[in-house]
């Protein structure tokens, strides 16, 4: 090839809108044969194509340049002996063709998706909308900059984070650390945390999960996760733990004096107390002002209580399970609304849980007293513990908060601290 004639024949200004019209071609893949068009041609363009062409210059409105004329000229004056198209990619750089790029494009992102093919999201029904959608949500693309080789680390990184959750107890650091390598990977504003927690909240379907920190507190509670040990708290009265060990020790001294304590889960999982099945049933509830009442009502006289303020912590979750482990009956009572469900849900799975004060018959019973107030949030969710329940709630449209129940609540709790059973 001869570049120095090459660019005096083809590579000039003049000629720039033809090279961009051949490259163009290339880029789609089509042949270079036919005709290309100028229109509102200057006379110095005209004049470029007649010496490359070897003709003199054409009036007119428009300049036609037949391209398989221009690659037999370079051809046989040697400026190019390979063609057209060889000289344009001389003159503007090597040519990709759309099509193949588009074809490998979308074969890397299918890698990237398969990534996520894994039973520990495959046999997940509830994962299977959230799966589904993140070849057309463009969350992953968005979080992997539209980089394929990003997002197909982004998914692998997924995956293994979702072949631990649910957790037992764990906190975040020590999650990213055990599936990631790094403590920091799933701190907030990583791209890998955003992906993982639409997850989260996928598996939670119709829970109704607040805004901001808040929001992710909860959705990571939901699978067991804590975003520290000492955030993650309970709240707990006169719990029957033997006073051996600093934990234990603590809620002996607090059960003495009838007083409500926080529970971290530090102290769950570092410095685990030792309950026992001291004869009592263990009342679960949903709002703190339950709790504060009946200490101030009872105090050291109150059966033990555990509150879990709303979306069970992973220290409420973790303290429930040892609780039922340790052989102590569980009851539960929240609010008569689609979120109190869910809570009930979590907590009724638990060995020996049952409800308290919290099947079909007592809601109607508030709803006859003037308890209810209208439903107008949350989404509908099933009771298993009481099938009849959800349709209820469902038709009559009203929720009862747990406090309009208090009096009912206190009087559970004295009978129960007098007789040792609910």
């Amino acid at each position: 090839m001869d570049l120095p004639r090459l660019r005096r024949l083809l590579g000039t200004p003049e000629l720039a809108w033809l090279l961009d019209r051949v490259r163009r071609r290339l880029e789609d893949g089509r042949p270079l044969d036919g005709t290309v068009t100028l229109t509102g041609a200057t006379d110095h363009q005209r004049a470029a194509v007649a010496r490359l062409l070897g003709r003199p210059a054409r009036p007119g409105r428009s300049l036609s340049v037949p391209l398989p004329a221009v690659d037999t000229v370079l051809r046989a004056g040697g400026a190019s002996p390979d063609g057209l198209a060889a000289a344009v990619t001389a003159l503007t750089g090597p040519v990709t063709v759309r099509r193949a790029q588009e074809a490998a494009t979308a074969a890397a992102w299918q890698l990237a998706l398969a990534e996520l093919d894994r039973p520990a999201i495959t046999d997940r029904p509830e994962l299977a909308a959230w799966h589904a959608g993140l070849s057309t949500s463009g969350l992953l693309k968005r979080l992997s900059g539209s980089d394929p080789a990003t997002a197909r680390r982004l998914a692998a990184d997924t995956a293994r984070v979702l072949c631990h959750l649910p957790a037992d107890g764990l906190t975040l650091p020590v999650l990213a650390a055990r599936t990631l390598g790094d403590a920091h990977a799933l701190d907030h504003g990583r791209p890998p945390a955003a992906l993982v927690l639409s997850a989260v909240r996928a598996l939670a379907p119709g829970t109704d999960f607040p805004n901001g920190a808040e929001g992710r507190r909860a959705a990571w509670a939901s699978v067991g996760v804590a975003l520290d040990e000492l955030s993650s708290r309970v709240l707990v009265l006169n719990l029957p733990a033997l006073p051996t060990g600093p934990t234990g020790r603590l809620l002996a001294s607090a059960r003495e004096d009838g007083e409500p304590y926080l529970l971290t889960l530090r102290q769950l999982t570092r410095l685990p107390p030792e309950f026992t099945h001291d004869g009592r049933t263990v009342h679960v509830c949903e709002n703190p002002a339950i709790l504060a009442v009946a200490a101030d009502v009872y105090g050291p006289d109150c059966p033990p209580m555990v509150c879990v303020e709303g979306n069970p912590s992973v220290a409420a979750r973790l303290l429930l399970t040892a609780l039922a482990t340790a052989g102590c009956p569980l009851v539960y009572h929240g609010d008569f609304d689609w979120g109190g469900i869910r809570i009930a849900t979590a907590v009724l799975r638990l060995s020996g849980a049952t409800p308290w004060r919290y099947d079909t018959p007592s809601y109607l019973a508030a709803v006859r007293n003037g308890h209810g107030t209208p439903l107008t949030t949350g989404v509908p969710a099933p009771t298993p513990w009481d099938p009849s329940l959800s349709p209820t709630l469902a038709e009559h449209g009203l929720r009862v908060e747990e406090e309009r129940l208090l009096g009912c609540l206190l009087a559970d709790l004295r009978r129960s601290g007098t007789t040792g059973t609910s």
